[in-house]
């Protein structure tokens, strides 16, 4: 592993590295600092200028087998949105056992932390381990129960599952099958495939001798029971591992992997860093709380949308521009993709049309952060998903890079709050508008600013200092 002692070199004006050839430059500025008001941009290169993408940083070394590991131990304990305290006991086992001290919120959201050079946690790495689930809404007189979902998803995907049904004794767990309320072609014919797909038209058949209401009770089990889910992984001889619930457990052990390699590879951290992991993102709060203040960038790592449609890919990694919550940050999603380019780890841009994560639950909640989404590889996600190694090891090779970076706008971001006259707002291409020419599309620019003075019917004028 190189050694990282000194600073990192930056890049120049146009987002040409400082230890690789020059071509075109305008001068050379310190990675996420603005070029002086009186420099012309070269604007082809203008979205470039703000990335850190360094050549010199190194990927951490991945312990692939362990994280695929750690996956599947995950997988097989059972967490529900509401039912996660021994998956986060297990996950808190796992951090202590990397030598690295974390803290438990009262809801039960652990916070790890990653040390770096600042005293404050600068960053915030966000993964959640709740999955979706089902719970018990009523004994019915057949001896059947009848459920409702935990998080968003069709009944169509929970037909065939194998349930553990939950009860309030924690030794006492029953199994069971959600099945359509006709699930016999011998008996009902064509009406199989007549019949509707929704919560109503399911139930689940425990696998005990009950034929009652009364039954289910002298069980035990009782309105408000979790039901389960169970996952059941596979991996294939060619990188494949099918599941349910990779969509966030995959995460989980993305983002423990980059903290094995980070602590193993003693990779110099500029910024010290917290692992969160939540507990309730399935249902749409999950990092509502527990993001620090000082906190300037949030990446959360969840599942890409792959999909006829989509852009992600299966193999590597998908970064968002936007999803149904809005825009992720310009800065730093463009800085993540730079990063993986620039290392040669496959990355594809997206947008995720029906799709909300951590992110829109920190930002609602008031989180000043800049925040990115880094998704993995996941086909048919909240069904029966599917997932490739080789997309889960990008993404944890991405993270270590990430971590090692400065932060994106450097100088800026530092503070929470800052002078408008340093605000480096030329790191954003300006389009100006001519007024009255409909054949004009604008052009770019330097950053036009206001002059109360100015005939509002000229062309905005880059400022010259």
């Amino acid at each position: 592993m190189k050694d990282h002692t000194d600073d990192v070199a930056g890049i120049d004006a146009v987002g040409t590295d400082t230890a690789g050839t020059d071509t075109t430059t305008t001068g050379t500025a310190r990675a996420g600092t603005a070029p002086s008001d009186d420099r012309t941009i070269d604007v082809q290169e203008l979205g470039k200028a703000n990335l850190t993408g360094f050549q010199d940083l190194s990927t951490g070394e991945i312990d692939t087998e362990w994280m695929v590991d750690i996956l599947f131990r995950l997988l097989r304990t059972p967490s529900p949105s509401g039912r996660t305290d021994a998956v986060m006991q297990y996950i808190g086992d796992i951090v202590n056992d990397l030598g690295l001290d974390s803290t438990v919120t009262r809801q039960g959201t652990l916070i790890v932390d990653l040390p770096g050079e600042t005293e404050t946690f600068d960053r915030s790495l966000v993964v959640h381990a709740d999955t979706i689930g089902c719970m018990v809404s009523g004994l019915k007189p057949n001896g059947r129960l009848s459920v409702v979902p935990v998080g968003t998803f069709s009944a169509r995907f929970a037909e065939g599952a194998r349930v553990q049904i939950v009860t309030e004794f924690p030794d006492v767990v029953y199994t069971g099958t959600i099945l359509p309320l006709k699930s016999s072609g011998h008996a009902f014919g064509d009406e199989i495939d007549t019949q509707g797909v929704g919560w109503e038209h399911v139930e689940v058949r425990v696998d005990e001798r009950v034929e009652s209401r009364e039954g289910l009770e002298e069980l035990g089990i009782e309105i408000g029971n979790t039901v389960a889910l169970m996952a059941g992984p596979q991996r294939s001889r060619s990188g494949y591992i099918n599941s349910r619930h990779l969509d966030g457990k995959a995460g989980v052990a993305i983002a423990l992997a980059a903290a094995k390699s980070v602590k193993e590879g003693r990779l110099r951290l500029p910024h010290r860093t917290s692992i969160m992991v939540t507990i309730f993102e399935e249902v749409g709060h999950g990092a509502s709380s527990g993001v620090s203040d000082d906190v300037a960038e949030l990446v959360s790592i969840d599942n890409a949308v792959c999909a006829p449609g989509q852009n992600a890919i299966e193999y590597g990694i998908t970064i968002p521009l936007k999803d149904m919550h809005g825009p992720f940050d310009y800065h730093l999603t463009r800085k993540l993709i730079t990063l993986a380019q620039r290392h040669e780890l496959p990355v594809a841009r997206d947008i995720f049309h029906f799709y909300r994560s951590d992110v829109a639950a920190a930002l609602e909640a008031g989180a000043g952060a800049r925040a990115a989404l880094l998704a993995f590889g996941l086909d048919a996600s909240h069904g029966w998903e599917r997932t490739h190694v080789d997309s889960l090891r990008a993404c944890a090779e991405l993270v270590t890079l990430w971590l090692q970076t400065p932060l994106t706008l450097e100088e800026w971001d530092a503070n929470k709050t800052g002078d408008l006259k340093d605000f480096p707002s030329q790191w954003q291409p300006a389009i100006g508008e001519r007024p009255g020419d409909m054949q004009h599309e604008g052009r770019i620019s330097n950053v036009p600013r206001y002059r109360p003075d100015e005939d509002p019917g000229t062309d905005p004028q880059p400022d010259e200092g």
